[in-house]
């Protein structure tokens, strides 16, 4: 007769215990006749008898079942540790609790669970410990990123007498060296791989391979490659990556090579790493050749880190219709699939699809990582998609990601860019002495964009209370916002720390200096700059061109550019273009015209077409203007806003309005801030205060705001028109205080008209907004010269002389050939 026995606990483990022998207390039958994870949980093992102990003939046996119930595959159990923890109270019951097999299974299939305080519990109570016990509890360790118990361990094991270590011992504690960065202990253990004769291990080779790569210390990790007898693919993987991760992206292709020609078939991670190095090196023809590799190794359906990793590669390559394609014939994603795919987008520059793509990740209710989320991050950040980024906050809160550095840094960078300065500074807060330096700086610079000058350098100095050294970044975030006093000071700490030949500090000075109007100082941080690139040169060609006085020395720094073997890009030519416009120099503007020709920058850079534009508009020949907006492949709003702005400034103001409803009949770019300006100078230019009026009222519905130029415009609109009272009133009625701007623009019309007493309160006023600018005091003392009223020139000229104000000099340009 057969017995089931139940107990209530939570596992469904089913067994049928043998019939109740004469001889003994209990007999156990010798393989389970059935196994159930579907019912409420039983007892494993129970004796007929609790007195009585199992027949000495059958502990064997029993011990042998036992083993195969903890080595079975577990299937449907809700708790594997609880589990295990059962099948441990039967072992000991059963009177093997210190046998060292079982033991040796319990503390593997406690470690595998993470359950490490139960198996060094048991470890350490084990009377009798043989080789594998240690490596069970060394490798339980490893596993569970305990890499310094790992180590001790290794250390009591050499004291035990336990024998000697060998090669699994050997690998999982160098493998923990590697994670620890500890080279005194790896080298010590190199050391005792020779001496226990497992130097030609390949395991153990692939471990010291990878600890030396790990320690940048690539000399040794070829020496150990070079030295193992049997290379397999494990070895030839692991020297690759060493390579790879270490900046010699062109070494590990050329192990790659070398790997194929050894018949050795590369693993996933193989092909992975080099995939890794050819993305690295922008070798686009190579990684077609390794992903047509992999296609003829594994067939369409390749390994999801495969693919994972030709994404990546053809994103870098600047082929993100590639890496779309592969990632959309995917058959299985992973979440580092998706990860993979939105970064690929936000890298591209493609926001709203990598927005889009974590929308439908979503949907399919797929789990986002941490990397997903800063991807996504950023593109929200850089299209100011506020309500979607604070979507994925709430879900790194909701998943606990939100105390990550990498997350918290891009959601520190999504409010700066959405200028939402407050909440990013809560969040920098909130993680306390985790902020890094990564933290500082992308606070630092979202101050500086917002031109918060004060709260920057406040964070800077709490920077340097925390003993966080600044870095190249942060000290351009400085120099971007700093006025001209704080220049020197950031100037002095740029030599401190010891980035004065650095050309991204260089630039950076070059162009506040040049913003200060500092050139001398520019031109001699630019001398000083070791080893010059293209940025470093834009950056003083574009701090003359913007001086509007030095437009000369711009076109003699382009020579000596073209002198010494440098390729100009299309912002070199969008300054020196520049530098044409300011002097309206026609001549030199065609020979750039005819460089960008050549080198097919006009074509595909709309920046450098748009300063063509302008060089012609400011040159007066409106026709080339309008033929390179015809013919311009990409026309984003500042070319729409430049062929507006021609045709408004020549006078043409029924073509500049043309050209702006063809803009909104489009219905593809959206008018902006400037656009309005150039739309509201044509009417003003043409006398149209009607429709004048009608596009001011209509900016709201485009969600542009008026500002300052805009109501300049309105006041030189009814100004011209004679409406002068009409134009005070309005100026009156502003919803915030007017500028000098606006009061000038009221006063240029009381000269046309001659309205004397309206342009001594209008020039009052614009006197009170800016004292130190000499425009309001030249446009009254013209006033009152044209009308003869000497004594009151020759007092607005000693008021200028009072105020300290000077009347800036004119020049003029003479062309000679």
């Amino acid at each position: 007769m057969q017995m089931r026995t139940v107990c209530t606990r939570s596992y469904n483990l089913l067994f049928i215990i043998s019939p109740r022998k004469s001889y003994a207390g209990a007999a156990i039958s010798k393989t389970p006749v059935h196994r159930n994870f579907s019912r409420p949980p039983l007892q494993i093992l129970q004796s007929d008898n609790s007195g009585s102990t199992v027949a000495a003939h059958n502990r064997q046996k029993h011990r042998q079942y036992l083993g195969k119930i903890l080595l079975s595959p577990l299937e449907n159990i809700i708790d594997n540790v609880l589990y295990y923890k059962t099948v441990h109270g039967q072992i000991i019951s059963s009177g093997f609790a210190s046998n060292i097999f079982l033991g040796n299974i319990l503390i593997t299939s406690y470690s595998r669970e993470g359950d490490l305080k139960s198996a060094a519990y048991l470890f350490d109570g084990m009377p009798d410990r043989n080789l594998i016990s240690w490596s069970s509890m060394i490798l339980g360790y490893n596993q569970n990123g305990y890499n310094a118990e790992a180590l001790t361990s290794f250390r009591e094991f050499r004291v035990s007498g336990n024998g000697y270590p060998n090669e699994f011992i050997l690998s999982t504690v160098i493998q923990s060296c590697t994670r620890l960065a500890s080279t005194a202990d790896g080298l010590h253990l190199h050391s005792l791989v020779i001496k226990f004769g497992c130097d030609q291990n390949s395991h153990v080779g692939s471990s010291l391979i990878d600890f030396y790569a790990k320690t940048t210390d690539l000399n040794a990790a070829r020496s150990v490659f070079d030295e193992l007898g049997v290379k397999n693919v494990v070895a030839w993987t692991a020297i690759i990556t060493g390579f790879s991760i270490n900046g010699r992206s062109d070494v590990s292709l050329n192990l790659f090579k070398e790997m194929v020609e050894s018949d050795i078939v590369p693993d996933k991670y193989a092909l992975s790493n080099v995939l890794r190095a050819c993305s690295t090196l922008e070798l686009l023809k190579v990684g077609k050749q390794v992903h047509a590799f992999a296609l003829r190794r594994t067939g369409a359906h390749m390994d999801v880190s495969v693919s994972n990793a030709l994404v990546d590669f053809y994103s870098k390559c600047g082929e993100s219709e590639s890496g779309r394609r592969i990632f959309e014939h995917m058959l299985v994603k992973n979440a580092v699939s998706w990860a993979t795919m939105i970064s690929c987008y936000m890298q591209s520059g493609l926001d709203y699809e990598a927005m889009n793509l974590y929308k439908s990740m979503n949907r399919l209710e797929m789990k986002a990582d941490g990397f997903s989320c800063t991807s996504v991050l950023t593109s929200c950040g850089c299209v100011g998609d506020l309500n979607l980024g604070k979507q994925v906050h709430a879900y790194t809160i909701k998943v606990n990601l939100e105390y990550d550095n990498f997350v918290a840094n891009s959601l520190i960078d999504m409010y700066c860019k959405c200028d939402f300065l407050i909440d990013a500074k809560k969040i920098f807060i909130a993680a306390g002495k985790c902020n890094t330096m990564i933290s500082y700086n992308t606070l630092i610079e979202g101050y500086s964009r917002n031109g918060n000058l004060c709260e920057a350098i406040d964070l800077f100095n709490q920077m340097r209370d925390n003993l966080i050294p600044p870095s190249r970044l942060t000290l351009v975030s400085l120099l971007g916002v700093s006025a001209s006093q704080c220049t020197l000071i950031f100037h002095s700490l740029v030599i401190k720390y010891g980035f004065c030949s650095d050309s991204y500090c260089g630039s950076a000075l070059i162009d506040v200096y040049s913003k200060c109007s500092f050139m001398e100082s520019a031109r001699l941080v630019f001398e000083e700059i070791d080893g010059k690139d293209i940025v470093v040169w834009n950056s003083m060609l574009f701090g003359y061109a913007l001086l509007g006085s030095e437009n000369e020395d711009a076109l003699r720094l382009f020579l000596e550019l073209l002198r010494v073997g440098e390729r100009p890009n299309g912002f070199t030519f969008v300054a020196v273009i520049m530098g044409c416009s300011n002097t309206a120099s026609l001549l030199h503007g065609l020979q750039f015209h005819c460089q960008t020709l050549k080198t097919g920058l006009v074509e595909i850079d709309p920046f450098v077409t748009n300063a063509l534009m302008d060089m012609y508009a400011k040159c007066g020949i409106t026709d080339a203007a309008e033929l390179l907006f015809n013919r311009a492949v990409i026309r984003d709003i500042a070319c729409w806003n430049s062929i507006i702005s021609t045709h408004s400034h020549n006078g043409d103001a029924s073509k500049a309005l043309e050209l702006f409803e063809q803009m909104k009949s489009e219905g593809v770019i959206k008018p902006d801030y400037v656009t309005f300006v150039g739309v509201l100078s044509a009417c003003a230019n043409g006398g149209l205060v009607r429709e004048g009026f009608r596009y001011f009222e209509s900016m709201i519905e485009f969600g542009v705001g008026p500002g300052t130029e805009h109501y300049a415009c309105m006041v030189s609109l009814l100004g011209r028109a004679g409406e002068l009272e009409e134009a005070r009133t309005f100026i009156e009625n502003m919803p915030f205080e007017p500028s000098a701007l606006v009061w000038k623009s009221l006063l240029s019309a009381c000269r046309d008209k001659g309205d004397v007493e309206l342009a001594r309160f209008a020039a009052d006023m614009a006197v009170t907004c800016d004292p130190s600018d000499s425009g309001a005091y030249v446009l009254l003392s013209n006033i009152f010269a044209s009308r003869g009223m000497w004594i009151d020139v020759k007092s607005v000229r000693k008021l200028m002389d009072e105020n300290g104000v000077t009347k800036e000099t004119g020049f003029s340009y003479i062309g000679s050939r």
